[in-house]
């Protein structure tokens, strides 16, 4: 199976809100409001210094995504790539389309002068985080804490 990585576009909007919706239910049973997702899905292809979304193809059909976000460190003078809001459809799983998308998304950090990447995987997904390890990450000594301002997905 040959994977393929490019740049999303908007055409893409309905098949990452879908993703996103099932990859919130798969591991959080988190039910999203589809419309805000779409908003928000396009709310980065509106203004792109919020980020942007890759997405995996396998003869020409598209198996998954990513959205890439920045975050600057003072300390290190320089962005951390996040790693977002990631999925392969079921039926592509295990075939290497993460590790095709993984290594999209370090090139062009490292073509960026991006400082590292990061990412935050739940704390039961073993799966993931075997997988995220098998590529080099390794888990850092940080906790993550938030306070929603607005009306938290169910």
């Amino acid at each position: 199976m040959t994977v393929q990585i490019r740049t999303a576009r908007p055409a893409d909007v309905a098949d990452l809100a879908a993703w996103n919706v099932a990859m919130a239910w798969e591991t959080e049973r988190k039910r999203l409001d589809p419309e805000r997702l779409r908003r928000g899905v396009s709310a980065v292809f509106e203004q792109p210094g919020r980020g942007f979304y890759l997405v995996a193809e396998v003869d020409g059909t598209a198996v998954g995504g990513l959205l890439v976000t920045y975050e600057w460190s003072d300390w290190r003078c320089g962005d951390f790539w996040w790693i977002q809001s990631v999925y392969v459809v079921p039926a592509a799983r295990r075939s290497g389309v993460f590790r095709a998308l993984h290594a999209a998304v370090a090139e062009r950090a490292r073509d960026a002068g991006a400082v590292g990447l990061r990412l935050y995987v739940e704390t039961e997904n073993a799966r993931a985080q075997a997988t995220y390890e098998g590529l080099g990450m390794q888990r850092c000594h940080y906790f993550m804490y938030e306070a929603s301002l607005v009306e938290p997905a169910t």
